[in-house]
């Protein structure tokens, strides 16, 4: 099966351990998880709350659990899973801080990628006046499901007034890294972190 790939995808892969217990948050129509199945061997769950990314996932062939992140992750146990992932589902998130809390409880570390709001030409549509819609935002202000947007920069402050320890973080326009001015030029942010 040729599953479709987003440019996150190859980064996230790179630092799942082979045969790793994953958990992905907010799987969607789980093609990340079957993705890292396939290119990782890893074994685990999904968790989506629309009925739609549930039987997608069903038909990917992952194993997924029908729930609301927002009620948080009491069903799993500390430190149950290697990683535990949060893909372009943060800015979708009413309580970050908590759902990140609990991601560091059941997995020993978290991976997270959220579209950068800090990006050249988000920052450009607001000095216009306008709120930005873009590849990464593609929605309008009104029918948007992104509650809270951050830069590259408010989630580096939220790590270090957390203490969590990033192991690595890998900023991209598109499919290529970003590594001058990664707040101002770069569309999607991935982080991999743990407890400090």
């Amino acid at each position: 099966m040729k599953l479709a790939t987003r440019a996150d995808f190859s980064t996230i892969a790179g630092w799942i351990a082979p045969t790793a217990r994953v958990l992905d948050l907010g799987c969607g129509d789980g093609s990340l998880f079957a993705y890292l199945r396939e290119s990782r061997g890893v074994t685990g769950y999904g968790i989506e709350i629309d009925d739609a990314g549930v039987l997608a996932s069903i038909g990917n062939g992952v194993n997924v659990i029908q729930s609301d992140l927002e009620s948080g992750l009491a069903g799993f146990d500390d430190k149950s899973f290697d990683s535990v992932i949060l893909s372009q589902t943060l800015q979708a998130m009413r309580h970050t801080e908590e759902i990140v809390l609990e991601m560091l409880r059941v997995g020993r570390e978290a991976i997270v990628t959220f579209p950068n709001f800090g990006h050249w030409s988000h920052r450009l549509q607001v000095l216009r006046g306008r709120m930005p819609v873009s590849k990464s935002l593609p929605y309008q202000w009104y029918d948007t499901p992104n509650i809270h947007l951050c830069t590259v920069a408010d989630f580096d402050a939220f790590c270090a007034a957390h203490t969590f320890r990033v192991l690595e973080r890998v900023v991209l326009h598109e499919t290529r890294k970003v590594t001058v001015l990664p707040n101002l030029l770069g569309s999607l942010a991935i982080y991999r972190f743990q407890r400090g």
